[in-house]
């Protein structure tokens, strides 16, 4: 029996299994600079409007995306889980309107390296995690790494951002193409949805999905959905030059309402009963099963 095998059947057979399951949803981008991480704080204060509970993981090595545009210096991160002793509530970081974040630091890379008996630990410790927030969103880093490739197989949720720039469309379908032939991969557990960034218009938006579709469906057979499209947005920029969110800074601005209604459309009826629940645990589980798998 493999590591991660057993470490699965740790976790099942564990009072963790009795727990609710967190929605886990990884926010991705084929290029850098298409405003990602501005897309998944937004989204995260917009759940939070509606009661739910979130916590942000900064999945972006080397960057501190989430940190800089909350305003705040976090005092720990991931990998103070791992060597300090840290718990997980010890390393989250409470940002705009009770918004949580973990900075990941080089932590989730030195995860692959580790010992079963710390594998367990950490793992468990995460999976503490779905009874603190109801939704967690993974910001992960952009382009095909393996390291992205592995948040986004892992994940239930994917939610691509990409902006009307040539490199940004490109860089979108190279994204997919890179998923789609990633091991393990499956169109049925990983289910790929769409925003719009950067656009002039909802009807901009629309075709800019619309382009990008057409190339995946002919070539790649990949199922999509369209959330919606966040325009450009003076207000939203200035938020960034403030390090406050824009929905926290201007809560009337046009990129305010936009998130507001991707949000909403997220957690709809017919969404939330179409959901697949797979929480922290298992969504760690899955990544170091396939390192460890890339390893052999």
């Amino acid at each position: 029996m493999d590591q991660a095998t057993q470490l699965r059947n740790i976790i099942k057979n564990s009072t963790l299994a009795q727990r609710p399951l967190a929605r886990v949803i990884t926010v991705t981008s084929g290029k850098g600079g298409v405003g990602k991480s501005n897309v998944a704080i937004n989204l995260a204060i917009q759940f939070r409007r509606q009661g739910q509970r979130v916590i942000i993981l900064d999945a972006d090595f080397g960057l501190a995306n989430i940190e800089i545009m909350f305003g705040t210096v976090p005092q720990h991160n991931l990998c103070d889980l791992i060597y300090q002793g840290k718990n997980i509530k010890e390393i989250i970081t409470w940002g705009p309107e009770g918004v949580g974040f973990i900075s990941g630091g080089s932590g989730i890379s030195d995860m692959y390296n580790l010992s079963r008996d710390y594998l367990v630990y950490i793992i468990v410790n995460l999976a503490e995690l779905d009874a603190i927030a109801d939704t967690i969103i993974v910001d992960t880093g952009a382009g095909v790494s393996p390291a992205v490739l592995e948040f986004l197989v892992a994940s239930g949720e994917v939610l691509l951002v990409t902006t009307p720039e040539p490199t940004s469309i490109t860089d979108s379908y190279s994204l997919l193409k890179a998923l789609t032939q990633y091991p393990r991969f499956s169109a049925e557990a990983t289910k790929v949805k769409c925003i719009s960034n950067r656009v002039e218009s909802d009807a901009e938006g629309q075709q800019l999905f619309n382009k990008i579709n057409a190339v995946v469906q002919r070539y790649l057979k990949l199922p999509m959905e369209y959330l919606g499209a966040v325009p450009q947005d003076q207000k939203l920029q200035a938020g960034v030059m403030q390090q406050t969110p824009v929905s926290v800074l201007y809560p009337a601005a046009k990129s305010t309402k936009a998130f507001e209604q991707i949000a909403a459309r997220m957690t709809g009826a017919q969404t939330e009963m179409s959901i697949q629940k797979r929480g922290m645990a298992a969504f760690f589980s899955y990544i170091v099963q396939g390192r460890k798998l890339a390893a052999s």
